[in-house]
Parts: C-alpha cells; sequence; structure tokens
C-alpha cells in the first residue's frame, strides 16, 4: 500500500471514531432514540466496512 493510501485510511479511521462518539453522546442525551450500544455498534461497522474498500482498493 502506498504511504497516501495509508493516511487515508488514518484519516478515515480518525473521523470514524469522532462520528461514533457523537453517536454515542447523542443517544445517550436522548435514550428515547435507541440503546446507545446499539448505535454504536452500527456506526462501527460501518466505518469497518468503509476502511475494509480502501484497503482492498489500495493492494490491488
Amino acid at each position: 500500500m502506498s504511504t497516501i493510501a495509508l493516511l487515508v485510511v488514518l484519516l478515515l479511521v480518525l473521523v470514524g471514531l469522532l462520528v461514533l462518539g457523537a453517536l454515542a453522546y447523542v443517544v445517550h442525551r436522548r435514550p428515547v432514540l435507541t440503546q446507545p450500544l446499539t448505535v454504536a455498534l452500527a456506526g462501527a461497522a460501518v466505518l469497518v466496512a468503509m476502511v475494509a474498500a480502501v484497503v482492498s482498493a489500495g493492494a490491488s
């Protein structure tokens, strides 16, 4: 993988962690929405899918 692809993955992980934190905070403040763990896990699953797509694109 090239350096630019690694930087993209790093930035994607950092932004994803910020989004997961924001989702958990919003759900914690408004528990009517859904369980905080469910939202955080759904966001993490999307993050893993995006990182896998970037890594597989960078490997080819």
